[in-house]
């Protein structure tokens, strides 16, 4: 006698949903959201209206939608929330950064003959870790300091051992108890006010070398940069940045000539260098301020001559824009309560970190610092990727161009006119109705994200193949 084979509880809800009949609605609504693994819910209507005559020209209502709701992406930026929607983001962010550096998107081209450098502030050191170390392509050991091979609780100051840069060990303390927790949490949460100063001073200190009032300097030169934030695996943030020159009016005025690489490196590492920032009101406040390793590199064309060329930086800096704390061994959710931590799954050292935001929240001399809310980003409250106004397109210009795109292509497959230049007015009303796939739904919106995901791959091979085009 022959028996069917019996399928997985995951794959039978896969095909019960297929089998619904509102199942092809859906799935071009998973589509639409790019495979979003949280999509929202929304119930409501949304009315397009002629702005002289008052004539409604479209009306679109979700009680007529099979589904009975409209699906929309839930945006989210990080991996580990959402892989779909931060691919998206990491797709914008490219942009961004790529347009800055060598024209499109508004940009013109110009620009890549402008002086820019790609830099990497760090964190100061707060106590031995392990780590992961490497020179011409090969892994170093932990070295062990020479003048004291133990420290004073007992535990050797370096391991010996060579860490793969994917070990779990790299990043955690030597010594626990030897760590300044205090001073690693306070410097996450006043990274982001480091940023702000420094950029504040940069400007000053590049009047200062050129002999110069800083008003005129802003009549011969403006500063530009994009950064992203980056967790280390000992769980403190650091920033990379391109950082550009540009004439007065922005990147489409060329700099003076005297506007050189040289110059912006050296006027960054002075600013870095004098930036503090003190770390409370009390009676001894701490004072914080960047670490040793400072790195600044120009960026090329495409080239990599003693430099960085400009697709590798805006790869870099968008692969990390959609990451988090939780490359540091933390959670990607906030922690409500004291007595859930040492229930998360997460390293000892993120655990001590996250324990340190708690108790510090409770002192008075920390109660401006919001630390229990960002405690699961290990302190670090700032943005995770910010630009100043002129160094490119924004994000927010890219999301409206992708969604005027969905819009024409919506009216063409619904045949409606074009507008001709009518001015219009949408009307939307829209209700929050829940988010999350239901049963038999995950199978089918990870189809979608792979099939998106491998579309934008052989769209990027082509780019890379022909960088000029669609300029």
């Amino acid at each position: 006698m022959n028996h069917a084979p019996s399928l997985a509880p995951d794959m039978l809800a896969a095909l019960h949903r297929a089998a619904m009949p509102d199942f092809a609605r859906w799935q071009r609504m998973i589509y639409a959201t790019g495979g979003c693994a949280q999509p929202v819910r929304l119930h409501g209507e949304r009315l397009t209206v002629d702005a002289r005559a008052g004539e409604v020209l479209d009306v679109y209502r979700t009680a007529d939608e099979p589904t009975g709701f409209l699906l929309t992406a839930c945006g989210n930026r990080r991996a580990s929330r959402c892989a779909a929607c931060s691919e998206t983001y990491r797709d914008d962010t490219y942009h961004l950064i790529i347009s800055g550096l060598r024209g499109g998107k508004g940009v013109p081209e110009g620009v890549s003959g402008h002086p820019r450098v790609f830099a990497t502030f760090t964190a100061p050191s707060f106590g031995a870790v392990h780590a992961y170390r490497e020179r011409n392509g090969v892994t170093l050991p932990c070295r062990p300091r020479r003048n004291r091979p133990v420290c004073e609780h007992g535990e050797p100051e370096g391991c010996g051992r060579r860490h793969e840069r994917d070990d779990p060990q790299a990043g955690q303390p030597l010594c626990p108890s030897c760590y300044d927790y205090r001073g690693a949490v306070l410097w996450n949460a006043h990274a982001g006010e480091l940023w702000r100063r420094f950029t504040q001073a940069l400007p000053s200190v590049l009047a200062r070398l050129l002999g110069v009032r800083r008003a005129a300097l802003r009549r011969t030169l403006r500063l530009s940069y994009a950064k992203v934030a980056e967790y280390q695996a000992r769980g403190l943030v650091h920033f990379h940045a391109v950082i550009r020159l540009d004439g007065p009016e922005g990147p489409a005025d060329r700099p003076p000539d005297w506007a050189t690489v040289p110059l912006l490196d050296r006027a960054i590492r002075e600013a870095a260098g004098q930036v503090v920032v003190p770390a409370s009101d009390g009676p001894a406040p701490v004072l914080l301020r960047w670490g040793d390793q400072l790195d600044v590199r120009p960026v090329y064309v495409s080239a990599d001559v003693d430099g960085v060329s400009d697709q590798r930086v805006a790869a870099y800096v968008a692969k990390y824009a959609t990451k988090g704390a939780e490359s540091a061994g933390t959670v990607d959710r906030p922690i409500r309560r004291a007595e859930d931590i040492t229930e998360l799954a997460v390293t000892e050292h993120a655990r001590r970190m996250i324990l340190t935001c708690f108790a510090l929240g409770r002192l008075p001399e920390y109660r401006d610092l919001p630390l229990r809310q960002w405690a699961h980003m290990l302190g670090y409250r700032g943005h995770f990727s910010t630009k100043s106004r002129h160094y490119s397109i924004t994000l927010g210009d890219l999301r409206q161009a992708r969604a005027d795109y969905r819009a024409e292509q919506a009216r063409s497959i619904l045949g409606l006119p074009a507008p001709d230049g009518q001015e219009t007015v949408t009307l939307s009303q829209w209700r929050y109705a829940g988010n999350g796939l239901r049963h038999g739904e995950a199978l089918w919106a990870e189809l979608a994200r792979q099939r998106i995901a491998t579309a934008r791959r052989i769209a990027r091979e082509r780019e890379l193949e022909s960088p000029t085009e669609g300029r």
